[in-house]
């Protein structure tokens, strides 16, 4: 039985990656590979399956920003759970940093956020972590959903007021509005 499952789950990966290009053609089994071992330490996902469902979904709509298979599936499994961890839906995180850093870790703005959710430096100081790196993905990732929780619940769960706040930029739509543009068209997700 446990070997008939495993062949329903190669091939249904399989079949989502052919339906993910939206052709019929050659498997690519590197990326198959790279999936199955990130689906195998995904621990913040509910079962196997949806897990399966989840990244290939979430890569193909990725891809445009994170070309590197194992990148992006790496990227994925942290964002999934770091935001599974925080109560926050993964998909609103990847709006967020679409709109924050375009997916870059390394990115710096012109008032000093840093990497993937451009976290400000002081918040550091602020819970006594001074030598955190907030280049550093997993931190960035944290920082970055444990700050926009906080903001969500202290909102009662109003995403525009939230994500001005998240943003330094309470009173005013467009942030909030670009974000949600962005969980609307590319992100959001029926589950």
């Amino acid at each position: 039985m446990r070997f008939l499952i495993k062949t329903l789950n190669c091939f249904f990966i399989s079949l989502l990656l052919m339906a993910s290009t939206g052709q019929a053609q050659e498997v690519d089994y590197e990326l198959r590979a790279i999936l199955k071992q990130t689906i195998n330490h995904a621990d913040s996902f509910q079962d196997r399956f949806d897990a399966e469902v989840w990244l290939v979904d979430m890569s193909h709509r990725l891809k445009r920003y994170v070309p590197d298979d194992k990148k992006r599936l790496e990227l994925l499994r942290a964002v999934h759970l770091a935001s599974t961890r925080a109560n926050l839906k993964p998909e609103l995180v990847l709006s967020v940093i679409q709109i924050e850093s375009a997916f870059k870790q390394y990115a710096l703005s012109r008032v000093g956020a840093q990497g993937l959710m451009q976290v400000m430096p002081f918040w550091k100081n602020e819970i006594g972590r001074p030598d955190d790196n907030l280049m550093d993905r997993d931190t960035n990732l944290l920082y970055g959903c444990t700050i926009l929780k906080h903001y969500l619940d202290r909102e009662k769960g109003d995403f525009i007021r939230a994500l001005a706040r998240y943003n330094g930029s309470l009173g005013k739509t467009k942030y909030p509005e670009k974000v949600l543009l962005a969980w609307e068209k590319r992100w959001f997700t029926h589950n």
